[in-house]
């Protein structure tokens, strides 16, 4: 099987041979409260710019530029973890909890629902997306000495936030401009949405238990034992030591969930983005390499490690990226947008909006921003829900449930960041997701049948 390097330049090499056959078109936008909103009235179709050969070469290094800010933002994370693993705080915490996990059946059966359900609210409240990546150095080894796979360890913090983020109430970053965009008062719909959210946590939940119970009887099971089998044998101290949690490493510990709490009120109150939780992360660093007595050689060695570990990420990241803009500079992303709305059309508004939440799924694979979604199909899907009979909160919901579908997607940079991190292929991880992205798939579309019936506004 191809790794995901391969696959997904191939996926950039089909996008590159579509541009010429897919015509170009193009809606035109206005400004509405600051923000550039498509009218639906005005697509057209432009002159078709193909994508040739030399498009395709030049498209990774346009993808590196523009997702320059998540690649740092990844960069810099990985030689801060570094430089708190070197102080071994983590690793003595983990030890801690698989003694605790091993001698508590409390412990035991809620690890995963308490872990999962903070994510998740993480996603479902202040949008946790990219912030989600440093817990994937955390979670894996933790998840490892547990006794489950690194499966289990990244869908912990991932799928949490994913299936927080897409079944949102209180995400300003979709909810709150969806809702802006379609002239529905912002944040309204609450009671229902909070019943998505719970249905789609409590799927994840019952699922990753299921499989981690199966994973820790017959660990051959997991799709990933090989890779398991080699990180145990490179960290067996993690495994294997007795050695317990110094004050020195309760200090350091301290400073990192000090780190992580100002990052959270940053986000949700002061709306901190990329640079200010990489600055953050910076600073904690520098901090913990002080209070961890590390000399300025060993912390710099230590973070510049962390980094190049990552520098394969960001490679991943830029492609990912350069997805989306080969079918932006071919002009077929409105074409592919206006050559779906038809399908939309339907005998009955149950339909419709399952019709609907199928359009934005597929929309998904090519816009992974929640805003840049929002920006670009409520005005859109807004006034078409109108025709068809569903209210416009229930076209929001579809929406969102739409972007459950990003854990699976492989030109999502979050996705392939993440899987490239814990050093799962794509194909693997794929693999595996395929019976719980069905299950998700099946929830979203019973999901929207009561808010259709009830007119929900």
């Amino acid at each position: 099987m191809p790794n995901t390097f391969v696959l997904l330049f191939t996926i950039l090499a089909l996008i590159a041979l579509a541009t010429w056959f897919v015509p170009g078109g193009k809606y035109e936008t206005h400004l509405v409260n600051g923000k550039q909103l498509v009218d639906p009235n005005t697509f057209h179709y432009v002159a078709s710019s193909p994508q040739g050969l030399v498009a395709l070469m030049k498209a990774p290094i346009k993808g590196f530029v523009e997702a320059a800010q998540i690649i740092g933002f990844v960069l810099i994370v990985g030689g801060a973890f570094a430089v708190v693993q070197k102080t071994e705080a983590i690793d003595t915490a983990i030890r801690s909890i698989a003694r605790a996990h091993e001698h508590s059946a409390l412990v035991r059966a809620t690890i995963i629902p308490v872990f999962v359900t903070l994510f998740s609210l993480g996603g479902a409240t202040f949008g946790m997306n990219e912030e989600v990546i440093p817990f994937i150095l955390i979670f894996v080894p933790l998840a490892l000495a547990l006794g489950y796979d690194t499966i289990t360890g990244v869908s912990i913090p991932f799928l949490g936030s994913q299936v927080g983020f897409g079944a949102a109430f209180l995400n300003p970053f979709n909810v709150g401009i969806a809702q802006g965009i379609a002239g529905v008062p912002v944040f309204s719909g609450m009671g229902y949405r909070l019943i998505v959210w719970a249905a789609a946590t409590l799927v994840t939940i019952a699922f990753l238990m299921w499989y981690a119970a199966r994973v820790k009887r017959n660990p051959a099971l997991s799709p990933t034992f090989v890779l398991d089998q080699a990180r145990r044998q490179e960290h067996p101290a993690v495994m294997t030591s007795t050695e317990h949690m110094t004050g020195r490493h309760v200090a350091v510990l301290a400073i990192f969930a000090l780190s992580l709490g100002t990052m959270v009120i940053g986000v949700v109150k002061y709306d901190w983005f990329i640079d200010e939780i990489a600055a953050l992360f910076l600073t904690m660093a520098i901090v913990v390499g002080m209070v961890g007595r590390l000399g300025p050689d060993s912390w710099v060695a230590s973070f510049m490690q962390g980094a190049k570990d990552l520098a394969p990420t960001a490679l991943v990241i830029a492609i990912a990226r350069a997805t989306m803009i080969l079918a932006r500079d071919a002009h077929i992303i409105d074409t592919i947008l206006h050559g779906l709305m038809p399908l939309v059309q339907s005998s009955h508004p149950v339909f419709a909006a399952q019709k609907m939440y199928l359009i934005q799924s597929v929309i998904n694979f090519f816009i992974h921003s929640g805003t840049g979604q929002a920006a670009l199909t409520m005005p859109i899907m807004a006034p078409l829900a109108d025709l068809v009979g569903v209210t416009r909160q229930t076209a929001i919901l579809a929406f969102q449930l739409g972007e459950l579908s990003t854990p699976m997607i492989p030109t999502s940079g979050i996705t392939v960041g993440v899987l490239a991190l814990a050093r799962v292929p794509w194909l693997t991880w794929a693999k595996w997701m395929v019976p719980l992205q069905l299950i998700y798939l099946v929830l979203a579309l019973l999901l929207l049948v009561p808010p259709c019936l009830m007119q929900w506004s």
